[in-house]
C-alpha cells in the first residue's frame, strides 16, 4: 500500500492477455523465448493442480496466449513475476 511518505508506487502485475512467450519471459530471464516457454511449461506441469485448472478454463496445448483468467491462476500459484 502506498503512503504519502513512500515515493515508490506499489508494484503490480497487470492481469491481461499475454502471449505464452511473453509471460514466460516475465518469470524466466536471461534465456531465449523458446527456452523460457519450455521451462515455464515444465513448471506448470509440476505445480499441483495448475495444469488441470488451466485446461478447465479452455486452454489448449497449441494456444499461443493465456487469457486473463489463466494468467490469474498462474499468478496465484507462482506469485507476481
Amino acid at each position: 500500500m502506498k503512503t504519502e511518505d513512500d515515493p515508490k508506487p506499489d508494484a503490480h502485475f497487470p492481469i491481461r492477455t499475454y502471449g505464452k512467450g511473453e509471460l514466460a519471459l516475465c518469470y524466466i530471464h536471461g534465456v531465449c523465448q523458446q527456452s523460457a516457454v519450455n521451462q515455464f511449461n515444465k513448471w506448470i506441469c509440476t505445480a499441483p493442480g495448475l495444469e488441470q485448472s488451466l485446461l478447465d478454463t479452455g486452454m489448449k496445448c497449441r494456444s499461443k496466449h493465456y487469457t486473463p483468467a489463466q494468467v490469474r491462476l498462474i499468478v496465484n500459484v507462482f506469485g507476481e513475476p
